[in-house]
């Protein structure tokens, strides 16, 4: 007989078991989907011209904890969006969000790099400057956002349950190169940058947060891919000014980058010396790492150099930099990263890289590029102004006579 204190007895336990793997079967299945759905989005997003993409969980990553040690140490300098408490993990980005998809673009190409170009350019009439390799050519907010969007429309196409997805390049609260690093992409090197074994580090990031459940690329019990840096140190020891303070971590406020883009006032006269010709960004930690040297090159023609008018981004004539009207500028860098830095950001860079270039008196276009120093030097814009006469100092043109500016544009 059963026993009666056990009401459910034997059918209970039938039903317990078969109910286990009814769920069991539910949760394979349903990995198996998440899976699929994952192969799908990687396939699509090669269709759209991607070079990588991965999948990470919207979850905290363990370089949340740096990121507080980092900004308390003013490593930031001032960009206080980084100080956005939604970048300690994807999932208060978008409520309910359980994927990270990120997708990474080459834009590599085949010109010189930024610590070869000096030599190979001097033949060419007047000092140049250097524009970072990732501005060269169309404005990559546009080019990877235009392609993450496509991508959200193709899976909304194919996955026939509603979900949320938001797409970001460096628009949002996102890191996406440790984003990156937990979807498989690469590991994040000395200079913080994330390189790929066979691509290099010469990658645009973008990323999509969603609600979809999607396999991550790494299984519960695969670990990220191995830091390979070893013990070079190249990019440590080539920065000018000192930038990378220890392995993997970078204080902004001496990077280049942020010295000729994000600050918006006043060069510390430390770095104006050791930012050489550059006028927008800086690739020399990148240009002297071994992974790079065999990168290959982009087939997408949207980061080739563009020209406009006379300007070519590629080592561009730092005489005609300064002597852009403001007008001028919108129109030559209207969809380009370099308009970030904005007109006065890009002469007072350019007044710098003068004063770096060594012109002598006596030397071809040494007359004419003092005598539109003096025009800058006497602007009402106190920041062009005073960048102007640091230039000028350093090019034995003080006794140029200072003249007058109305709109930005220089009155010879």
């Amino acid at each position: 007989m059963e026993d009666s204190s056990r009401p459910f007895g034997r059918a209970f336990l039938h039903r317990s078991s078969s109910e286990l793997a009814f769920c069991a079967r539910l949760r394979q299945n349903q990995r198996i989907m998440n899976a699929d759905r994952t192969a799908r989005v990687i396939k699509i997003s090669h269709t759209l011209g991607f070079d990588l993409c991965g999948i990470a969980p919207a979850a905290a990553f363990p370089e949340r904890a740096h990121l507080e040690e980092w900004l308390a140490r003013g490593h930031a300098g001032e960009m206080r969006y980084l100080h956005d408490a939604r970048r300690h993990s994807p999932s208060m980005v978008m409520e309910g969000a359980r994927s990270v998809i990120v997708c990474a673009l080459n834009y590599n190409t085949s010109l010189l790099r930024s610590t070869e170009a000096p030599g190979k350019i001097a033949s060419q009439a007047g000092p140049r400057g250097w524009i970072s390799r990732y501005a060269w050519g169309d404005d990559y907010h546009n080019v990877l956002g235009e392609k993450l969007e496509a991508l959200v429309e193709a899976l909304r196409r194919g996955i026939p349950e509603p979900f949320e997805a938001r797409a970001y390049v460096d628009t949002g609260p996102i890191i996406e190169r440790v984003a990156a690093k937990y979807a498989g992409l690469g590991w994040l090197a000395k200079n913080t940058c994330l390189i790929h074994e066979e691509l290099g580090s010469w990658l645009f990031l973008g990323v999509i947060v969603t609600t979809l459940d999607l396999a991550a690329s790494l299984g519960p019990a695969e670990a990220p891919v191995p830091d390979l840096c070893g013990n070079c140190r190249l990019c440590i020891e080539a920065c000018p000014t000192a930038a990378i303070v220890e392995p993997y971590v970078l204080d902004a406020r001496r990077c280049i980058s942020y010295l000729t883009i994000e600050l918006r006032g006043t060069i510390p006269l430390e770095f104006r010396e050791p930012m050489g010709r550059h006028v927008f960004g800086c690739d020399i930690c990148q240009d002297v790492c071994p992974w790079n040297h065999r990168a290959p090159v982009t087939a997408s023609p949207n980061f080739e150099p563009r020209r406009r008018g006379p300007i070519c981004l590629f080592s561009p004539d730092l005489e005609r930099l300064i002597s852009l009207t403001e007008e001028e500028f919108r129109e030559v860098f209207r969809g380009s990263p370099v308009k970030r830095t904005k007109w006065r950001g890009l002469v007072r860079n350019a007044c710098v890289a003068l004063g770096n270039s060594g012109l002598r008196p006596g030397e071809p276009r040494h007359e004419e590029i003092c005598a539109r120093l003096a025009q800058l030097a006497a602007s009402e814009d106190a920041l062009i102004a005073e960048h102007a006469r640091w230039a000028l100092d350093r090019l034995g043109g003080r006794d140029k006579k200072i003249g007058s500016t109305c709109g930005g544009s220089v009155i010879i």
